[in-house]
């Protein structure tokens, strides 16, 4: 069983910075892709950055510049520094593992809010 936990969330005002972690463990066949998403209340749950086994990465355009996306392979941990926040990026987090059978495991979700 596969178990998808992220945390680091919580409340940070403009302009500051969180790091937010990822961590895959269980029996997972060769992580192809770890990455992160985000859903504001009454939106879709839209893709933020992502790496690939290869180690590139891409990233949505309103958070190029502000947010970084790494792994650590060994501990099948992915993270995601967010520098410069904005009030926007306020949202529920979730981390989603890609497997080399291109099935998807996903987190339970960490809260950000960006708020004065």
């Amino acid at each position: 069983q596969v178990r998808v936990v992220e945390s680091g969330g919580g409340l940070v005002q403009p302009g500051g910075s969180l790091r937010l972690s990822c961590a895959v463990s269980g029996s997972i066949f060769r992580i192809n892709s770890m990455g992160w998403y985000r859903q504001a209340p009454g939106k879709q749950r839209d893709l933020v950055a992502r790496i690939f086994a290869s180690g590139s990465t891409n990233y949505a355009d309103p958070v190029k510049g502000r947010f970084t996306i790494s792994r650590d392979n060994a501990k099948n941990t992915v993270y995601l520094q967010m520098n410069s926040l904005k009030p926007e990026d306020t949202a529920v987090y979730f981390c989603k593992t890609v497997d080399g059978l291109a099935r998807d495991y996903w987190g339970q979700g960490t809260q950000v809010t960006v708020s004065s």
